[in-house]
């Protein structure tokens, strides 16, 4: 029998899953061999009516067809439907899509098996046409099945409807989130349902404390790979275990601390091979334990591994990739669409695409500005598919009707907008800073990856182009001057800065225009690698002129506490401590360095340390950037330790969790150590990188094996910051390493060998520097004295 448990846990929204929050007819097993699919009559209404069920207030048009030359539409207002009416000839799991553009809210997409609703999705405010999908849908020899367009509150269009055999993923865990009660687990005595503290949804797996008892189930995997298990645990004493077993045998497991409130739990890297019997378990403890929302990530394409003289930066790391690599979604994985606080059973269900969580941990999406501070993490253990999946989809989202912002939210299928955010094309959450982040990152997703779709898919090159053109002058009214400006008038009508806190109403901000001088930079280098020499010379002027004017005119003549951080909408400025229009000032290295600059860190510094200091722990993961961008090293390292050290504090927001489980704190561990403390600059596309020691005073010595540059992998090792050695350890190409050194040395030795002394001057500061070629398979030594 359950004993009684705290009932002041936070009852946290849910979270994506691998099948609906309350589905209506269990998914089939992933073994299961589908028949053919379902045949839809006149998918794309080119024959009229023929196969279609229309109310009045519906019909066929010609005007605005997706495909072909007609398509369906449904008139704004109740109880107006298009339907078709199937008999499955065999059983089997499917997918149900269309094309369907819409004027208003309201609108559903449904399909019934006789006679029951069992997958809807929501329609959105979306003129343009988007396709939503109706995933894994099963049906029976002889089952009625209708597919449904329900009216809302506006005109509904809609062409191309498809059946296709669904694919379930080769690790299907069934009822992950304890919806449908008992279903697909096994429970001993002592454990069971309940309903008095899930952490999404309405239930929840309970253990009683004692030994003995347990709650798992056992599937058989349909493929090879390598895949992370994590679930949402709170527990009530010590001795728990979360385990998985691959044919009997333990193949990784977690013990679990005493903590009443929900915190995320991750068994990393089980390899399964196809047809392995795979039991994933939770074993009691001294106490009660309580268990909800299970997720399957798979394992991270690259495992790099840092070893150091210091042992807090091993721990970190080590923590940080694997803590990261959970929050990525299983591309294929059914799960809910518009999952958050105020609504715990979503909008429908939609398969998800590769992504990663990027945002709140309770809520069914990705933000573009978590997603534009992650992206350099997620390169680093190789989420480039992940990257160049949602980068493409907030590109997409940056429309004419949107005014060329991108929204702010998008659900884990990349194409739905996270409806919380978003409520009509004029009222969705938006803010200038993430419209120039989105390029900044785009470019640096290239220099990771080498992937050549950021300079030649078109959806990219449109989003570059609009995002650094139309949207700044569309954007530019109130005060004149070249600069992207914000309403004042909150975060649905376009806010200029990340710091939605601040009572005055800003139009321009420091975060603003350091990203819009970023986004220059970034259509420069792209377009360089694109080969359009014209247009890159013009961006680099135009970055040039903005950080000048930014200088000279934009921030005042004041300096710390006395620099513009932003213009009100009143034609006032505003000064002193802004946080992230603050910060990102030089995080962007848009302050010209010198005695500026350095008072400006220090005024930074001492408000993030003192009063100042953000109360979320995602505002402080931007701090070690900050500071690593003028080679403030000891500062940077000084708050990646104080980020760390945080992770089992509780978030201020309490549906979140720990200070850990928010996903920006691991993604940006990830990249403050390779590209902060290691100093690496990756450039893919032209085979070569730059590397630069900024280890802290007291470590001695650092090293990530394992890190890949496009097609290559290498280890780096840094000694102090007089000794530099990279291994091009795998991979078919030559890269060409540019090792740097702080200072002004007399003298630089490659593998011993001295070379003549190059010196260059990056943000201000004098680098000593040898450029070396590494074939795969060389090690290349570099000191200097």
């Amino acid at each position: 029998m359950q004993p009684s448990r705290p009932l002041c846990l936070s009852l946290l929204a849910s979270l994506a899953v691998l099948v609906p929050l309350t589905p209506l007819v269990a998914t089939a097993p992933a073994s299961a061999a589908a028949s053919a699919a379902p045949t839809v009559t006149n998918p794309g209404f080119e024959q009229g009516a023929t196969g279609w069920n229309f109310t009045s207030g519906t019909g066929i048009a010609t005007n605005a067809p997706h495909g072909g030359t007609k398509l369906a539409y449904l008139d704004g207002g109740t109880g107006k439907k298009v339907s078709q009416t199937l008999t499955a000839t065999g059983d089997g799991l499917y997918d149900f899509s269309a094309w369907v553009a819409t004027g208003g809210t309201g609108g559903k997409f449904v399909a019934r098996v006789n006679g029951t609703a069992v997958r809807t999705v929501a329609l959105p405010s979306r003129n343009a046409y988007a396709k939503y999908t109706l995933p894994h849908v099963t049906l029976k020899n002889g089952d009625t099945l209708e597919l449904a367009f329900e009216s809302g509150n506006s005109w509904v269009n809609v062409d191309d409807v498809a059946a296709t055999v669904a694919v379930p993923p080769p690790v299907d865990v069934a009822n992950p989130d304890f919806e449908q009660g008992t279903t697909s687990w096994n429970f001993t005595s002592g454990t069971g349902i309940a309903t008095n503290a899930p952490h999404g949804g309405t239930k929840l797996a309970y253990l009683d404390g004692g030994t003995g008892k347990k709650v798992s189930q056992t599937l058989t995997t349909t493929g090879d790979g390598l895949y992370d298990f994590s679930a949402w645990i709170a527990t009530g004493g010590t001795g728990g275990k979360f385990v998985a077993r691959v044919n009997g045998t333990v193949a990784g497991s977690v013990d679990l601390p005493s903590r009443s409130s929900y915190a995320r739990y991750t068994v990393s890297r089980v390899s399964v091979k196809n047809g392995d019997t795979l039991e994933l378990a939770f074993e009691s403890g001294s106490g009660w334990i309580n268990v909800d929302d299970l997720m399957v990530s798979p394992g991270a394409p690259v495992d790099p591994v840092v070893t150091s003289s210091d042992p807090k930066v091993v721990a970190m790391f080590d923590w940080a990739k694997r803590k990261a690599n959970s929050w990525v979604q299983l591309p294929g994985a059914v799960g809910p669409l518009n999952i958050d606080e105020n609504n715990r059973s979503g909008t429908g269900v939609g398969v998800y695409a590769p992504s990663y969580w990027a945002g709140y941990a309770h809520r069914s999406a990705s933000y573009t500005r978590d997603l534009a501070h992650q992206v350099a993490g997620a390169s680093v253990i190789g989420l480039h598919a992940e990257n160049k999946s949602m980068l493409r989809a907030y590109a997409g989202s940056a429309t004419a009707e949107h005014k060329y912002y991108p929204v702010w939210a998008l659900n884990f299928d990349n194409q739905t907008y996270l409806k919380t955010d978003y409520i009509s094309p004029t009222f969705f959450v938006r803010e200038v800073p993430a419209a120039f982040e989105l390029v900044e990152k785009a470019n640096a997703a290239y220099r990771w990856s080498g992937d050549s779709a950021y300079v030649n898919d078109p959806e990219f090159w449109n989003y570059y182009k609009h995002a650094t053109k139309e949207f700044i002058e569309l954007h530019d009214a109130k005060k004149a001057n070249g600069v992207a400006e914000g309403t004042g008038d909150g975060i649905f009508s376009g806010a200029v800065s990340y710091n939605e806190t601040g009572e005055h109403h800003l139009i321009e901000a420091g975060d603003a225009i350091a990203s819009q001088y970023q986004a220059f930079r970034a259509v420069a280098a792209l377009a360089t690698s694109k080969g359009d020499t014209a247009l890159a010379a013009q961006f680099k002027q135009k970055a040039d002129d903005l950080k000048t004017y930014y200088n000279d005119t934009w921030s005042g003549s004041g300096s710390g506490a006395s620099m513009i951080r932003g213009y009100t909408r009143e034609g006032g400025t505003l000064t002193g401590w802004g946080l992230e229009n603050s910060w990102f000032v030089p995080m962007k290295q848009l302050i010209e360095p010198g005695s500026r600059a350095e008072a400006y860190l220090d005024f930074i510094d001492q408000q993030a340390s003192g009063s100042g200091k953000p109360s979320n722990i995602e505002a402080i993961s931007y701090l070690p950037d900050t500071f690593f961008a003028y080679d403030r090293n000891d500062t940077a390292w000084k708050w990646m330790k104080y980020v760390y050290d945080q992770r089992d504090v509780q978030h201020p927001v309490s549906k979140q969790g720990p200070n850990g489980d928010y996903p920006e704190v691991s993604y940006t561990l990830l990249s403050q150590t390779v590209e902060g403390l290691m100093g690496v600059q990756p450039d893919a596309p032209a085979k070569s990188l730059a590397t630069g020691s900024r280890l802290p005073s007291g470590m001695g010595w650092l090293q990530v094996k394992d890190v890949k540059i496009g097609g290559n992998t290498f280890t780096l090792r840094h000694d102090g910051v007089t000794s530099s050695k990279l291994t091009n350890t795998a991979g078919s190409a030559t890269y060409s390493w540019e090792a740097r050194f702080p200072g002004n040395k007399s003298t630089i030795k490659v593998d011993g060998v001295p070379r003549t002394v190059k010196t260059k001057t990056i943000n201000g500061k004098t680098y000593t520097y040898a450029t070396v070629s590494v074939a795969p398979g060389q090690t290349a030594t570099v000191t200097v004295s």
